[in-house]
């Protein structure tokens, strides 16, 4: 199946409605990278004039789980995913749109390959970083996630 943005934000919609309703919207996907984008919102703002932590970290999660799992769906294995860890810095108020690129697909492409020839659960920690509409970066993203062929 070809992955389209189109695509992620119906997936979206319906198995994360809570993403969906605070704005998160892919923009691009490739073999190589993700973007997604949210713009503060009413529904999606702190009481510090900004957008909320947790908008930002359900964009910054879904650049690296729509890699991962577009990527597992291309190898024609059943495999299992989870995030395992997460870790996150912020420099900046996040206010206006902000787009989250996460750019670890060849990185995700090695650690499947290495999965499905052994067998074992294996982990990697991609990032994704969120920069406003001035190109300054507001916040970073780690997240570590664990994959496992089914047996």
């Amino acid at each position: 199946m070809n992955v389209t943005p189109t695509k992620l934000n119906t997936y979206m919609a319906f198995k994360l409605p809570a993403a969906y309703l605070c704005g998160v919207r892919t923009r691009f996907i490739d073999d190589k990278k993700c973007e997604v984008v949210v713009k503060h919102r009413w529904i999606n703002q702190n009481p510090f004039k900004s957008m909320f932590w947790a908008v930002q970290g359900m964009a910054a999660e879904f650049t690296t789980g729509a890699l991962m799992m577009t990527k597992i769906q291309s190898t024609g294995k059943k495999m299992s995913m989870l995030v395992t860890a997460n870790r996150a810095s912020y420099s900046k108020k996040a206010r206006g749109k902000i787009t989250f690129s996460c750019k670890d697909g060849e990185l995700v492409d090695a650690l499947l390959e290495k999965a499905i020839a052994t067998g074992a659960g294996e982990t990697l920690t991609m990032t994704s970083v969120g920069v406003d509409e001035a190109g300054d970066e507001v916040s970073t993203f780690h997240f570590e996630w664990s994959v496992k062929l089914k047996v």
